[in-house]
């Protein structure tokens, strides 16, 4: 197969084309300014041909990696046999490989019941609808988010959103959201479900009635908090005794990031309403949909649609995912082993640099460490990047230092990546001449 290089007048691509053209909105290539040309698995190639681990997988949006050759095959033989490629919400035969999949080897193997509905292609679609079908099941308006949950930047899923930054950019009032503290967001000595369940139970509190509360079961944005599977336990009986329906946003934390195919599958909940974009295409194609209990299925025909809810393409390779990973519980047993790696490996960095002090956050493989400061856990991932690997950070203040390889990464990446993580620590906290600390237990 011929490849093409981007036209440019000499085989270097230079960075200046971006900044002539391109908004200042802008984030990710701030922290990484190189220009990427190909990608396999675990590692993206810039122009020059340099090799980089990566830690980012597009957000979590390739959990099986760059051009995995299953789904690369699948569509590029879709393609050829002339498929179609955009069709609204018409039937097509791609569309029905990928809801037999999810049929046959997500929802009757976990003994879920869900419609699926195919929103616009990210994942603020699909919150949005999630949000809008919640309140028309319920016909209340108001919905229950949690303490630096991130949801999208479209305005109704802004207005669930924690962060201050992102909010910033509605330039206007965000309403129909009452934020409630995350497991662990107090401390310890105080539990939030009580306090939730007492400001429910008062009439005076000034709390509306919610029609549904909204969360991630680990706050990918939000700096890798984890909801405990007792608290999402007594979180799910809250929703049940009080008539609130409960979505799951697994948009970050599914498609098998935490060691299930959902996120909440461990802690045995099975919420009315599930969010999912990212990696369902297992590809990086745009793709989201929202799980909808049977019974909650109250939709008018087209009231909620998009133009973009029939990209077959992700149908394929979405199908071609779930078919190779999801068949039995093999995939799931190597992403559990490499987290256990994972953890082990940080904790190490954690006691060498900080003589046990820091300790690691998250689940599965979304983990990372806190630093304390957003200062420090840039300074990390800017050292990470100069060895070759592509880290972000994530937290309130950028503090947290967060790993999110691709599923399929091989253990000798991923010792490989942790070594240069290692380095770049002691690189980081060498230069800013202070301990990291403040950090939140896995």
């Amino acid at each position: 197969m011929t490849t093409h290089k981007a036209a440019t007048t000499a085989d270097h691509i230079s960075t200046d084309i971006f900044k002539r053209n391109e908004s200042q909105v802008q984030s990710y290539a701030r922290s990484f300014p190189c220009v990427f040309e190909r990608a396999e698995n675990a590692t993206l190639y810039d122009s020059e041909g340099r090799g980089y681990l990566d830690f980012l997988a597009g957000a979590g949006s390739l959990n099986y990696g760059h051009n995995h050759p299953v789904l690369r095959d699948a569509l590029l033989a879709y393609i050829s046999s002339g498929g179609i490629t955009h069709s609204l919400d018409l039937h097509t035969r791609a569309k029905a490989g990928f809801l037999e999949a999810m049929r046959t080897h997500i929802f009757e193997p976990r003994g879920l019941d869900y419609v699926i509905q195919f929103t616009g292609p990210t994942g603020a679609n699909s919150i949005e609808a999630a949000m809008k079908i919640a309140r028309k099941v319920k016909r209340r308006t108001n919905i229950v988010s949690f303490t630096n949950g991130f949801h999208g930047v479209t305005l109704g899923s802004l207005a669930a959103t924690g962060n201050q930054h992102h909010r910033g950019g509605a330039s206007m009032s965000l309403t129909g959201v009452t934020a409630m503290p995350y497991d662990g967001y107090m401390g310890d000595e105080v539990d939030t479900i009580d306090y939730f369940e007492k400001v429910l139970g008062d009439a005076s509190s000034g709390l509306d009635h919610p029609a549904a509360v909204i969360l991630e079961t680990v706050q990918g944005e939000g700096g890798l908090n984890v909801a405990s599977y007792e608290w999402l336990q007594r979180l799910e009986r809250l929703c049940r005794r009080y008539d609130m329906l409960l979505i799951i946003d697994d948009i970050q934390a599914g498609c098998g990031r935490t060691g299930n195919f959902f996120s909440f599958e461990a802690a045995n909940v099975k919420p009315d309403i599930v969010t999912l974009s990212k990696s369902l295409s297992g590809y990086g194609l745009p793709f989201a949909v929202t799980l909808i209990k049977r019974e909650l299925d109250i939709w008018e025909p087209g009231e909620h649609n998009g133009t973009f809810r029939g990209n077959n393409h992700a149908f394929v390779t979405a199908a071609a995912a779930i078919e190779t990973f999801w068949r039995d519980d093999q995939f799931a047993k190597s992403v559990q082993a490499k987290a256990a790696m994972l953890t082990q490996r940080l904790r190490a960095i954690a006691e060498k640099h900080d003589k046990g002090l820091i300790k690691v956050k998250g689940r599965g493989l979304m983990q990372g460490i806190d630093c304390g400061s957003g200062e420090l856990a840039a300074a990390v991932s800017r050292a990470a990047f100069a060895r070759g690997l592509v880290i972000e950070t994530s937290g309130p203040d950028s503090e947290v230092v967060k790993c999110l390889c691709p599923l399929t990464i091989s253990n000798e990446d991923l010792t490989r990546g942790l070594d240069i993580l290692d380095q770049s620590v002691a690189t980081a906290v060498a230069s800013q001449r202070k301990p990291l600390s403040n950090v939140v237990a896995a």
